[in-house]
């Protein structure tokens, strides 16, 4: 699942600052917010402008390509989606490995709200990202011998919030460079999107209202300038994701339901019906694999999610999802002008997060 999966912002600026902060961070802090900083600052070492990679005769011709079209994405992105014009996207690098960093989601074994980190400048967060997995994975068994049910899975992107552009902004990597068009011009509007707003306490919003401009921008690109071929490969793929989220939306309704039962259900009955309900998932999931009229017949991409799905997994679903169709509509509100509907966006973001929502979910 490119986006519900791989596609979470990991917003690391805030470890720059705090390595050089004084006051009482703790010698484990400083060593987490050192490996953050240093990961940065490698990326952005490695990172040329598509310029000079376009311009060097050993970058192999499908890459070139691929450089020149994420810039006319970038172009798109500034002139059609009033997106930042800025340093962001207009450098690559090529790290090496197939992901920039691992994220580390976690929720309680009978509940569906992420656990959150809070950093200076971006707030609180529903994960924790390290460069490197093996300390990924280590949090992930420290959280699980607490109780909680945890994911760690490797990102291909993330957002400085545009406040690294003096850095050379935030660069193109190989981690994604090879997606499919439609994919590739999301991925890029979804990251894009994270400079135009942002609350601070707020993860659903802000991957939300990035969605949603990543949907309508994909749509419009596609639309206007897609290679051949692209639409009907994003019809296929929309159809797959429409198919999938169905699936899981009404499994993390059920398993909702589950928990907030307040007859005289123990912990114990609410551990057996989850598990009933995981077990049905699967079951549905493999049912519409080998249906013929299903979008996701013989399709195997969602594997791995479903086979490691758990309560982490559904809570992150829910940061990506939920909001959408609200922000959507609001976009429609503001007949369809992209600089007014970034307007309303900042102006909820300013909001404390109550009367952001009731405002974002209930317009006047």
């Amino acid at each position: 699942m490119k986006r519900w999966v791989s596609g979470l912002v990991a917003v690391m600026l805030a470890a720059a600052a705090l390595v050089f902060s004084t006051g009482c961070t703790t010698v484990a802090a400083l060593g987490y917010y050192a490996q953050a900083a240093g990961g940065h600052l490698a990326m952005v070492r490695a990172a040329r402008p598509v310029a000079d990679w376009v311009a060097d005769p050993t970058t192999p011709a499908p890459l070139r390509e691929r450089l020149l079209l994420t810039q006319q994405m970038r172009d798109f992105a500034v002139q059609e989606l009033k997106l930042p014009d800025n340093s962001s996207y207009r450098r690559y690098a090529d790290l090496q490995r197939p992901s920039v960093v691992y994220n580390v989601v976690a929720a309680p074994e009978l509940g569906l709200t992420l656990k959150t980190w809070c950093f200076a400048f971006v707030g609180c967060v529903g994960y924790r990202g390290y460069f490197n997995r093996e300390p990924a994975e280590e949090l992930a068994a420290t959280l699980r011998a607490e109780g909680w049910e945890t994911n760690v899975y490797g990102v291909p992107a993330y957002s400085t919030l545009g406040r690294t552009d003096w850095l050379g902004g935030d660069p193109l990597l190989n981690t994604f460079i090879q997606w499919s068009e439609g994919d590739l011009a999301r991925l890029l509007f979804h990251e894009l999107s994270h400079q135009v707003a942002h609350a601070d306490d707020d993860t659903m919003f802000n991957e939300s209202f990035a969605v949603a401009v990543e949907r309508i921008g994909g749509k419009l690109w596609l639309a206007q300038r897609g290679s051949p071929g692209s639409q009907a490969e994003n019809i296929a793929g929309q159809a797959r994701r429409k198919a999938f989220q169905a699936l899981t939306l009404a499994t993390r309704a059920h398993l909702a339901q589950i928990y907030a039962s307040t007859s005289n259900e123990s912990d114990e009955d609410k551990r057996g019906a989850k598990a009933e309900a995981m077990a049905s998932f699967r079951a549905e999931y493999e049912a519409l694999k080998t249906d013929s009229t299903s979008a996701l017949f013989g399709f195997k991409g969602y594997d791995g999610w479903v086979q490691r799905a758990n309560n982490a997994s559904f809570a992150v679903q829910a940061a990506y999802d939920e909001l959408v169709p609200a922000f959507e509509q609001l976009f429609e509100r503001q007949d369809r002008d992209f600089q007014r509907f970034y307007a309303e966006v900042q102006t909820l973001a300013r909001l404390p997060k109550n009367e952001r929502r009731s405002r974002l979910q209930n317009p006047p």
